[in-house]
């Protein structure tokens, strides 16, 4: 059982940045395909990023240049993170990062079987 945990949100200014935090218990933390998706009220879920075992990335076309998602498979930090910046008013939602076990990530929610609660990110513009 993988349990994930998100920090960092809040409240920002268009233009500026946040970075988020997720923190994921599990000894084969390393191992997981880890992603980042956003649910704005009355839209469905939308795929942000993601990050395999290795490093490699991907983002959605939208966040491309603007975030930046990274790991640390350190066993003391466990931690996926999502650095935001030129945020704008419609990167408002909530953020909620998922982990499959699978050690190579995807765009689809459907290929995750752990997820966080989510946490609030409201740009005002």
């Amino acid at each position: 059982q993988v349990q994930l945990v998100e920090s960092g949100g809040g409240l920002v200014q268009a233009g500026g940045s946040l970075r988020l935090s997720c923190a994921a218990s599990g000894r084969t933390f390393g191992m997981y395909g880890l992603g980042w998706f956003r649910q704005a009220p009355g839209k469905e879920r939308e795929f942000v990023a993601a990050i395999s075992w290795s490093g490699d990335t991907y983002y959605a076309d939208s966040m491309k240049g603007r975030f930046t998602i990274s790991r640390d498979n350190a066993k003391n930090k466990n931690t996926v993170y999502l650095q935001m910046n030129s945020l704008k008013a419609e990167d408002t939602a909530v953020y909620v990062c998922a982990a499959r076990d699978r050690p190579y990530s995807s765009v689809y929610t459907y290929d995750y079987a752990y997820w966080g609660q989510g946490i609030q990110v409201t740009v005002s513009s």
